[in-house]
């Protein structure tokens, strides 16, 4: 399976596609409730603290906060090792936006924003049983993109992204 594809997975399951060299990790899920209602909460900056499992998004400064191609919103977030532990704040720029089918923002950091530059994905498939949901981790365009390669960084998003599916599954499926 290449990381354009996408199969489908009963609800229970979740496969992972993971392409180091080629800049992304991706996780997908089969939840079972309609792509409008997963993208609802996806597309809402507000509510990423309540989906995200990788433990490292603290809040969004406002409490709702929902998105569309352009808008820019930042996030608080907790500090890891690659930051020595401390909070730090990121800006993030949605740069792909179909209401129901997929979302993705550029994320960056510091002054000026010449930090960072990855991206999220999000997209969104119907399927039997529910809705097909991809999350990705893309380097493509990040500066720091050697270091994220190496080392414990793409299994770290892997396990977060896995993590957030399965949140996200357990607000909005019945």
């Amino acid at each position: 399976m290449t990381a354009g594809e996408l199969s489908p997975y009963s609800s229970d399951e979740a496969a992972s596609v993971t392409d180091v060299q080629g800049n992304t990790v991706s996780v997908e899920r089969v939840i079972n409730a309609p792509a409008a209602q997963i993208f609802a909460l996806i597309a809402d900056a507000g509510k990423h603290s309540s989906i995200d499992g990788s433990g490292t998004v603290d809040h969004s400064p406002d409490q709702s906060q929902p998105l569309s191609v352009g808008s820019k919103f930042g996030m608080s977030m907790r500090g890891r090792p690659e930051s020595l532990f401390l909070p730090y704040r990121t800006t993030n720029t949605v740069i792909e936006f179909e209401p129901d089918r997929h979302i993705a923002w550029k994320t960056t950091m510091g002054p000026l924003g010449l930090i960072g530059g990855r991206i999220w994905r999000y997209e969104l498939s119907p399927v039997d049983g529910g809705t097909l949901v991809r999350e990705t981790w893309d380097v493509s365009q990040d500066r720091q993109r050697p270091m994220l390669k190496m080392g414990a960084m793409p299994k770290q998003a892997e396990d977060g992204m896995r993590a957030t599916l399965e949140r996200i599954a357990a607000l909005v499926e019945p």
